[in-house]
């Protein structure tokens, strides 16, 4: 497989999942505008659009300097667009940008580069960016920014903490890097008052960073997050599936599996999807079903595992029910490798098919809920297409 060292660009909305619940037309309408944005200034800075999964963009640049001077743009440009808005309906992207060896498979990139990406991402505020050690390393003394050194934080299924600075758009104050006093103006044997309030205000500046707690690190618990009201239509998250091949080597391939069953299950009309970038923040992390249905803001979880030896492939699926925690549906695969894609159009289908037997149960138990008997006929439909075209 082929490998290169690129700049990964991982973003998406913070809040998305409330958002549809609240006005699904005008938040389509929204991030059409916004996505738009993002797309021309991609291309602009010479970056290539990988792909997107919802409401998530992943995007990649042979420049680093060039991806962190769009992500500084396209917040720039979204600040502006979000002025006419009001703060409940504001679409806030979150930014995360990595330097790192990646594998290439198509049209498709995979990898701790990418993974490293998304996670900065998650620990970005919204209409902020987080970049890695690395990123920073490249980019300090080539664009006039400031950084805020926010250490190195643990992150899910990264062997080693990752080194995270935020890049601060607040503030026009060059970075600590770049505060230098030159060797002429100590020569002279007296400081300016000038220098001596600079070298004053960089030594507060210092001190109140170092001195900072570290979010990972704080003795109060966070907050609960806010349970999100469940969509009109049917919702459901894709887990990321568990690897249990004992190669972690073969992550990126259950990786893979789950963002292509994201993707197909996208294209199913009338289904609620959430995008990748939020699903895969609880990969690793013990959380009830019932927790993350609600932080999420869904009735489904597709959850699973994948064991792969020898040309085979072994898959355990299973739907469940995110409020009351039951199980809707579950299924083994045992498949030859080469008919992995065969396999994942015939889970897609499974899932199309329980749709449709939940919502008729639910028709049957009250005939005036509504919507019911309309997305039950189009899931109906949607399947028998599916099933014609696979065959």
């Amino acid at each position: 497989m082929k490998r290169k060292l690129t700049a990964i660009l991982c973003a998406d909305v913070y809040g998305y999942s409330r958002l549809m619940g609240e006005d699904e037309e005008a938040t389509l309408r929204t991030l059409s505008g916004h996505r738009e944005i993002i797309d021309g200034l991609i291309e602009r800075h010479h970056g290539r659009f990988v792909n997107s999964a919802g409401d998530s963009v992943l995007a990649e640049f042979a420049s680093v300097v060039e991806a962190v001077n769009c992500a500084v743009e396209i917040q720039t440009a979204l600040t502006a667009e979000n002025a006419n808005s009001t703060s409940e309906r504001r679409m806030e992207f979150r930014i995360g940008v990595n330097l790192g060896d990646v594998m290439v498979e198509g049209e498709q990139i995979y990898g701790d580069g990418v993974n490293v990406a998304a996670r900065l991402e998650s620990l970005a505020d919204p209409g902020g960016i987080c970049i890695s050690g690395t990123v920073h390393e490249q980019v300090r003394d080539k664009l006039a920014l400031a950084y805020e050194d926010r250490g190195e934080q643990a992150v899910k299924n990264i062997a080693r903490p990752v080194r995270v600075w935020r890049v601060r758009l607040d503030t026009a104050t060059p970075s600590r890097s770049a505060i230098r006093l030159p060797r002429s103006y100590w020569r002279g044997g007296v400081l300016s008052a000038v220098g001596a309030a600079i070298i004053a205000v960089t030594f507060v500046l210092v001190q109140h960073l170092s001195l900072r707690p570290q979010p990972t690190h704080a003795s109060i618990p966070a907050p609960p997050k806010p349970a999100l009201s469940l969509p009109s239509i049917p919702s459901i998250a894709v887990l990321p599936f568990a690897n249990l091949s004992g190669d972690p080597q073969q992550e990126y391939f259950s990786d893979g599996i789950t963002d292509d069953l994201i993707t197909d299950l996208s294209r199913v009309p009338k289904l609620f999807v959430i995008a990748r970038t939020s699903s895969f923040t609880y990969k690793g992390k013990a959380e009830k079903v019932q927790t993350i249905g609600r932080e999420l803001g869904v009735k489904y979880l597709l959850e699973g595992s994948i064991r792969k030896a020898r040309g085979q492939i072994r898959i355990n699926i299973q739907l469940v029910d995110a409020t009351t925690g039951n199980e809707v549906w579950a299924q083994r695969y045992d498949r030859q490798l080469r008919d992995i894609f065969k396999l994942q159009d015939e889970i897609v289908r499974g899932l199309i098919t329980t749709f449709s037997a939940c919502s008729s149960r639910c028709l049957k138990k009250d005939g005036s809920f509504p919507g019911v008997r309309i997305i039950w006929r189009l899931t109906t439909i949607t399947c028998v297409v599916w099933s014609r075209v696979s065959s």
